[in-house]
């Protein structure tokens, strides 16, 4: 069974290996999902003269055209997040592929930061864009029905992005069971081990990211591809991966 200082322990010591371009790849990822999430617009007003009846007409042009602005903010806003959908979609999952495979080949040797891109030259881009889309529609229909059957679903499906970064062709229902394999009695620690990062996620916030890009994040990621790597072996002990 593997223990949370066990796993932070040996991130440490391969993300240090490796450090600058854990940093970069984890940097990159960073921006992508920020992107991908974005979905707000920013709008203004300003005030007119103190004259009363230029005032009274001002207003009056403002019930006018107020319909016309909601519709074009709402609109920009639609765009937007329509925007962050496709390049999660399209962009996104398919270079967090790439950096769960940087992340677990940089266990074992020394990878390059282009790593990152493996995903859009597997050759399987089209599976993997399909399999992840499902992924985060199952997740997000159980999160519709209440939180916590959300939250068991993601975890459940925690390993899917890890398999495809060394499997990119498989089928994505096998994908799915061998995640739900490898996450069988996992689910709670690996829950708790996602929260013990909340400290260093604060200060990341404290320091404006600094942390967050120089530290928090490849620290995390190497984290969670140990996890990965105690899951694989799990699988191969039990048989149900070859």
């Amino acid at each position: 069974m593997w223990t949370r200082e066990q796993l932070k322990s040996n991130a440490k010591i391969n993300m240090k290996r490796n450090y600058w371009s854990c940093v970069a790849v984890a940097f990159i990822m960073s921006v992508v999902e920020g992107v991908g999430a974005f979905g707000g617009v920013r709008n203004g007003s300003q005030s007119t003269g103190s004259d009363s009846s230029y005032g009274f007409d001002g207003y009056q042009g403002m019930e006018i055209y107020f319909p016309v602005i909601v519709t074009v903010i709402a609109a920009a806003v639609a765009a937007l997040l329509v925007f962050g959908l496709l390049l999660n979609i399209f962009v996104g999952n398919v270079l967090r592929i790439g950096a769960n495979r940087f992340f677990v080949r940089n266990r074992t040797e020394m990878v390059r930061t282009g790593t990152v891109f493996d995903g859009f030259r597997s050759g399987h881009y089209g599976n993997i864009v399909v399999t992840m889309f499902l992924r985060d529609l199952y997740i997000t229909l159980w999160t519709l029905l209440f939180i916590v059957p959300g939250i068991i679903k993601e975890l459940e499906y925690m390993m899917v992005p890890y398999i495809l970064s060394e499997n990119p062709g498989m089928e994505r229902r096998e994908a799915f069971e061998i995640s739900r394999r490898m996450m069988d009695g996992e689910k709670w620690n690996a829950f708790v081990l996602q929260l013990s990062f909340i400290g260093w996620y604060l200060l990341s916030g404290l320091t404006c990211g600094l942390v967050g890009i120089f530290y928090v994040s490849p620290y995390v990621e190497a984290t969670m591809a140990e996890l990965y790597a105690y899951n694989k072996g799990k699988a191969f002990h039990e048989g149900y991966i070859q």
